[in-house]
């Protein structure tokens, strides 16, 4: 198959960075500055192009990752825009994984910020290459070495600025690159489009050589060669520096910083250049590794051509147009519409409808696909994130992403029955888009809970079924899955007699009830002396009990670690049956029950917490305003450790809380414990809701 760009001038990479940092608006420029674009989108005028959702206008922010392709320097450049809020990490994650490299943005002002850490910890575990572009060099407050430096303390990384800024905060004009030893100055008439080739100006000589010094020396340590040269000649050539900043990339020693500001179109054009000379091309990654479907025997793909058939799904997104479209990542071989593949995970055989490269919403019908290539395919019916497509005749499986766990919950429903119908189709939709995003239902309550990474997620999802499934929902909070249980012994008795013509009905048994302490939820005994109960009775009796138990005395929920003995009763020859003490049980069940100091339990969760040692006060004092228990404080690496227990009716927006509080540095995991009894005056407003007394 012909391939119309060689494949070592391909270079597939994400902007990744923390919210706010001008990820979109760099994208923006680089779209404009290569041709692209006719005209400069805007973020806070929603005519971004790769904010293209109208959830993203409105608020300003990304929310799903956008692919697009430009071309700079005879290269071919798959760029992904992802989102920077921590709700929607999952974007980051599955884009990270299929890409070969990376520019993270840092603002000039904020520096790293704490999502940040987050993206950069995420190219870490896939080893992605990348190159720092520090952004809004022209606001006030701007420092350009104080980011290089939180770059090196926070990330632990090796930042090797290639550039440094020409003008400080408002009088910034341009950058002056250290490789070459030249000054670039943007002309503001042609929006940064053309700049000014300069000598460097002798106020910035010194600063200069020493930066050079230290870029000298870091390149030079990328290989002996280069070490050689540099400690007989003290010097490097511009092509050596290139080569060794290029190979110092790729192994992860190094990362170029570049400085810029996007918004001003200042400094994207040495931005582009950096990702042509520093990141890798699909060939210059190690091949990706997999699995044979059903001998789990290892197997690896390389990326060239000649290879047999493998990509990896790593987005689902429906279009109102075509249907659903999968986007895949092509690691090896090549794809025709119209093609069969194999889904190595399910096994299920696939058709190839359409490919398209997509430029954000837009999109090119194209006939074919190589090693390297980025693209969205139509007609993958059973197609999932992280499922691999491959070659029939040479099935394989590359490893799959991983995804946190939702970290909180709402009930929707839907407002009219019409909506009733269609919601369920949505939400199925919305689970195959976003990993992240799950839907359940309560088994108690037949409520349907829909769980997300945060409250702008869920927000979004809501917002997106108004909009684009035209369904309208009530969204709350969660009902808490309460229980009741008993303090203290007590007796009761049912008596169930009707006569109504002919053959009646007789029941009549008498209980103790008493609380059991051993983790056991329900105990039946049976103390009936001189047959006062025929023994075929005394099954249906514990029957009724278990059923009352089920429906509970105070609130209807239901009641756990009950012991039941049955005392007496009586019967009659003729109307008594299985029915009739089935009854009375219950009755004498609930009577017994009511008399026992019944109580309220609430779900109580063990909740751990991670977070940085400055902000553990203010952890500590808002798990003690839920109600907390601390069980264990331990410290990990830099952090705090807290188990904590807490009731899971406190637990709701702690997500968002909790980030408030640590600027988005601390993290949480929580599971089920054990029921413990409420507060008296939180159990009386529970009871007065349930019986529909008060609607607060």
């Amino acid at each position: 198959m012909s391939r119309l760009i060689p494949l070592a001038q391909v270079r597939n990479i994400g902007i990744m960075a923390h919210n706010d940092a001008g990820k979109t608006t760099t994208t923006e420029r680089v779209l404009y500055y290569t041709g692209i674009n006719y005209k400069l989108g805007e973020v806070h005028d929603g005519t971004a192009t790769m904010d293209w959702m109208p959830q993203e206008q409105e608020r300003g922010i990304t929310i799903t990752s956008a692919a697009t392709t430009c071309f700079w320097r005879d290269h071919r450049i798959n760029i992904i825009d992802t989102p920077g809020h921590v709700d929607f990490t999952a974007e980051v994650e599955r884009s990270l994984r299929v890409l070969d490299g990376a520019v993270a943005i840092f603002c000039a002002v904020g520096g790293v910020e704490p999502q940040s850490e987050t993206v950069w910890r995420q190219a870490d575990r896939y080893h992605v290459p990348r190159v720092a572009f520090v952004n809004k060099m022209d606001r006030i407050g701007a420092r350009f070495a104080g980011v290089v430096d939180q770059i090196r303390d926070k990330l632990k990384a090796n930042p090797i600025p290639v550039q440094i800024p020409l003008g400080r905060e408002d009088k910034f004009v341009g950058v002056i690159d250290l490789v070459r030893l030249k000054a670039y100055r943007y002309l503001d008439e042609s929006l940064g489009a053309e700049y000014r080739e300069e000598a460097i100006p002798e106020d910035y000589r010194a600063e200069v050589e020493e930066s050079r010094e230290r870029l000298l020396e870091a390149v030079a340590e990328t290989s002996e060669e280069l070490l050689d040269t540099y400690l007989s000649e003290g010097n490097l050539s511009d092509e050596q520096i290139l080569e060794g900043l290029r190979r110092g990339t790729l192994s992860g020693l190094l990362v170029p910083v570049l400085c810029g500001a996007a918004f001003k179109n200042k400094g994207v054009q040495p931005l582009l250049d950096a990702v042509v000379d520093y990141l890798p091309s699909p060939a210059d990654v190690p091949p990706i590794e997999g699995s044979a479907p059903e001998t789990n025997e290892a197997g690896v793909r390389t990326a060239s051509d000649d290879e047999p058939f493998s990509a990896l799904v790593f987005k689902i997104m429906t279009d109102s147009f075509v249907g659903q479209l999968a986007f895949v990542r092509v690691y090896s071989g090549h794809l025709a519409t119209g093609d069969k593949v194999i889904n190595a995970a399910s096994g299920k055989t696939e058709r190839i409808g359409r490919l398209l490269k997509m430029h954000a919403d837009k999109r090119e019908e194209i006939s074919e696909i190589n090693a390297g290539d980025i693209c969205a395919v139509v007609g993958l019916r059973n197609a999932g994130t992280g499922d691999t497509i491959c070659d029939p005749k040479n099935p394989i499986i590359l490893e799959a992403m991983q995804f946190p766990e939702p970290v909180i919950s709402v009930v929707i429903e839907p407002k009219t029955t019409a909506d009733q119908k269609n919601l369920a189709d949505a939400l199925v939709k919305l689970t195959q888009e976003d990993p992240t995003f799950k839907v359940s239902t309560d088994q108690e309550t037949g409520q349907t809970i829909i769980s997300g990474m945060g409250e702008l997620h869920l927000e979004i999802i809501i917002d997106r079924l108004l909009r684009e499934h035209k369904i309208a929902a009530n969204v709350g909070r969660p009902q808490v899955a309460y229980r009741e249980t008993i303090t203290e012994e007590a007796e009761g008795e049912g008596r169930f007699i009707r006569q109504t013509g002919g053959r009646g009905m007789y029941g009549h048994a008498k209980v103790r009830v008493y609380p059991l302490t051993d983790g056991t939820d329900f105990e039946f005994r049976d103390e009936i002396r001189q047959g006062a109960i025929p023994k075929e009775f005394i099954g249906p009796v514990e029957i009724g009990a278990r059923e009352s138990m089920e429906r509970g005395v105070l609130a209807g929920y239901p009641l756990l670690g009950i012991g039941v003995t049955l005392l007496d009763g009586s019967y009659h020859d003729v109307d008594s049956s299985e029915i009739s003490f089935k009854v009375a049980g219950s009755m004498a069940f609930t009577d017994a029950a009511k008399k026992a100091e019944p109580v309220l339990l609430e779900p109580i969760m063990e909740v751990e917490a991670v977070t940085p040692e400055e902000y553990m006060g203010d952890v500590i004092g808002d798990l003690n305003r839920r109600r907390g228990r601390v069980i264990n404080m331990e410290p990990r690496a830099g952090f705090q450790v807290v188990s904590v227990h807490v009731p899971l009716a406190e637990m709701f927006g702690y997500a968002t809380d909790l980030r408030s509080a640590t600027q988005g540095r601390a993290t949480y995991t929580m599971q089920f414990d054990h029921y413990d009894e409420v507060p008296r005056n939180l159990a009386d407003e529970i009871v007065a809701r349930a019986k529909g007394l008060t609607t607060a």
